[in-house]
């Protein structure tokens, strides 16, 4: 077996591998991708009434599309009553952040990092009380969302679109992780 210098020794570690906990209701939903000579095409979903039929239970009332800058952080969205269900272009590179701020949820107060896009076709499903925020990895170019909600935006008495501060749970979880 071989032998690490005094140095490398006092620093050695092996990295967790070991599942890690989800946050309560949020679902990835892997999307089917077809690949040709000439290109590619995602379906993201196929509705009837309104009603997503890859999600379930979710009604799609309003279907939005943002895009945000190299670097970008955007952050934190939250709802009372709405869900997002959420699709990053597999060509783009997004950090999502999540974190639990439902009072009495099982996993209230987990935080937790994921990359959306990056040659991925998925959907994700963010329920109400989930705080949630992207920040744009690529460093040239444009990142894009396209997400649908259950609850269409209203600035008056019925507004749902509530917002914390983008470090609320520390700058720290926008930073890319080296190691």
């Amino acid at each position: 077996m071989t032998q690490f210098n005094e140095s490398a020794s006092a620093c050695y570690g092996v990295q967790d591998y070991s599942p890690v906990p989800q946050i309560d209701g949020v679902e990835f939903i892997e999307l089917r991708r077809f690949n040709d000579d000439g290109g590619a095409m995602t379906e993201l979903g196929r509705l009837d009434g309104g009603l997503h039929l890859g999600v379930e239970g979710f009604t799609v009332r309003q279907v939005n599309y943002s895009v945000m800058d190299p670097g970008a952080i955007k952050a934190f969205h939250l709802h009372k009553r709405q869900t997002d269900v959420w699709y990053v272009p597999p060509s783009d590179k997004l950090l999502l952040v999540l974190a639990d701020v439902r009072a009495g949820s099982p996993t209230e107060g987990l935080v937790r990092r994921f990359i959306l896009g990056d040659c991925r076709s998925m959907l994700v499903r963010i329920p109400p009380g989930v705080a949630h925020g992207a920040k744009n990895l690529r460093t040239t170019g444009q990142s894009a969302i396209l997400y649908f909600v259950d609850v269409q935006f209203s600035t008056d008495e019925h507004c749902d679109e509530g917002r914390l501060p983008w470090d609320h749970f520390g700058e720290d979880v926008w930073e890319i992780e080296r190691g």
